[in-house]
């Protein structure tokens, strides 16, 4: 994934108000209205938008010094959920006190230009593997992004991240172990 800040916007606030939030605790709802920025310290947190089918997308995945939801800045209602994956701690400013931020101070300013450039190009990474039509496809541009396959527990992340149903997912991970048995067990013949 790409990280969306190297350095941490958390820097730029030290007067921030702290909040900590458990796993599986919704931090906003789809519809909310907006009245804060938050700046992840720790953790991991999600953007999840769920289609009119009930499926669920993974939209972001931040991770400390990463701003959850950034164009929330200039909207009036957040417009997908977001949600704590795991144990989180989190910088919190009003909206109007980020604002201001951005407007006075050039370093803050420059950074969230920055900030903005890679969340497009992130987007436009799961864009284009959204438009693959295999799984196999998405899959390698996936993992050819520098992403890596997490424990078992967690495939069903990474098929909310490529739009495919977690059986789905399982079927192509299940036929590449079997093309790389099949290969180990060839090359171990040949030998």
């Amino acid at each position: 994934m790409i990280m969306i800040m190297s350095d941490s916007f958390d820097r730029f606030f030290p007067d921030a108000t702290s909040r900590r939030y458990v796993a599986g605790q919704p931090l906003f709802r789809a519809g909310d209205a907006v009245r804060s920025i938050f700046i992840l310290r720790s953790g991991r947190a999600d953007l999840i938008r769920h289609t009119g089918r009930g499926a669920r997308l993974i939209l972001h995945r931040a991770g400390p010094g990463q701003i959850l939801a950034e164009a929330s800045a200039w909207s009036d209602v957040y417009h997908c959920d977001a949600v704590a994956v795991e144990p989180c701690e989190f910088a919190v400013l009003t909206r109007n006190a980020f604002r201001s931020r951005l407007a006075r101070d050039p370093a803050v300013s420059g950074a969230w230009a920055k900030s903005l450039a890679r969340a497009v190009q992130e987007a436009r990474l799961r864009a284009e593997i959204r438009s693959l039509v295999t799984v196999a496809d998405r899959l390698d541009v996936w993992l050819g992004a520098g992403n890596e396959l997490p424990g078992k527990g967690y495939w069903q992340d990474v098929a909310a991240e490529l739009g495919v149903t977690r059986e789905a997912l399982y079927r192509e991970l299940s036929n590449r172990r079997s093309r790389r048995s099949a290969t180990t067990g060839q090359a171990r013949r040949t030998i």
